[in-house]
């Protein structure tokens, strides 16, 4: 630790940033830390990320790509990336979090979703040889692994016992089935966490621009239908279903030469990857990271993933989940208590 400390200490003093006061600020799910740090009236933020569990490079790589597009990524003002070490423009403090947790009447919830998702219409408007330089595919061995955490984490911390081999190819077998018709559309830059954690109100900028980015470092070039999907399957908080088939309205009017039901296609399976993953996740943050909060989440995940269920192209995946993991048993782990 202390180490660690020496390397930030000569980082900030090399940018001249030595005397600065700095304050830590909420982290998120990975080893990532941030500090805000201020001096003489300016202010930034401390980007530490430990090289020995996250590399910075792709974070900084997507930041240009963002920024080169016009959109709200945080200025880079000094990098090391061989000590995970960045300084960021400070964005302020208005989260889409932060901003909906005060808005008891909702008011304000269906402008900032309605500017998040012009943001994805205008993003996805582009052509993808664009807006994906460099990036690496999201592709069927990626999709799978991360569909597996539910049987590699989930499935047996509710069992008490790890996953037979047999049961666990089963599974996989089901999204090698359905993952091609996932890709019945364009490509283009997918964030994969775009939900309103991650987002920001800057109400001096115009357009999109007004809806700044965070936490996009892994970054892919995949089907356009995966950021919409996180925006609005949001494991963390309620979202209207009204809103939702506004905003989902918004988009499809706003995409003219869509095949719409090829996208609602690739929405629902994405979704449901990405709902298995998820529960998966936050399984793994309680029993190897000792983050028991996500488990909470778990039974809202459960029915959300239980809606793209409901689209007729995920009934392997459908079938296979009644059978190994029929709905009563549907939640969160005993240690996360009962849903």
């Amino acid at each position: 630790m202390a180490e660690r400390e020496a390397l930030i200490r000569d980082f900030l003093e090399a940018q001249e940033w030595d005397r600065a006061e700095r304050a830590p600020l909420a982290g998120d799910a990975s080893f990532r830390r941030y500090q805000r740090v201020a001096l003489a009236g300016k202010r930034a933020v401390l980007m530490d990320a430990p090289p020995d569990h996250e590399d910075i490079r792709p974070y900084i790589a997507v930041a240009k790509i963002l920024r080169r597009l016009g959109y709200s990524a945080p200025e880079i003002y000094a990098e090391d990336p061989d000590n995970g070490l960045l300084l960021l423009e400070d964005l302020g403090d208005d989260t889409y979090t932060r901003i909906l947790d005060q808005d008891a009447d909702g008011v304000r919830e269906r402008a900032l979703y309605e500017l998040a998702v012009d943001l994805l219409i205008d993003l996805h408007r582009r052509r993808v040889q664009e807006v994906t330089p460099g990036l690496p595919p999201y592709d069927d061995t990626r999709l799978l692994d991360e569909a597996a955490l539910l049987v590699d984490w989930y499935l047996p911390a509710m069992r008490g016992k790890s996953t037979p081999a047999e049961v666990r190819e089963s599974y996989l077998e089901t999204w090698r089935e359905l993952l091609p018709a996932a890709r019945g559309v364009a490509e283009t830059l997918v964030l994969r966490d775009y939900h309103v954690d991650n987002l920001m109100w800057l109400p001096g900028r115009a357009g999109v621009a007004a809806c700044g980015l965070l936490d996009f470092q892994d970054a892919v070039r995949g089907p356009l239908a995966y950021d919409l999907v996180s925006l609005l399957e949001d494991a963390r908080r309620d979202i209207p279903a009204a809103l939702i088939q506004d905003l989902k309205a918004r988009y499809m009017e706003a995409s003219p030469g869509l095949d719409s039901e090829a996208f609602w296609t690739s929405y629902a399976i994405l979704g449901a990857q990405r709902n298995c993953k998820i529960i998966g996740i936050f399984t793994r943050l309680w029993l190897r990271d000792e983050k028991p909060a996500y488990l909470a989440h778990i039974p809202r995940v459960w029915r959300l993933l239980e809606g793209d269920l409901a689209h007729g192209a995920l009934k392997p995946v459908k079938d296979w989940l009644d059978r190994h993991i029929p709905r009563p048993g549907r939640g969160a782990p005993p240690a996360g208590g009962a849903s």
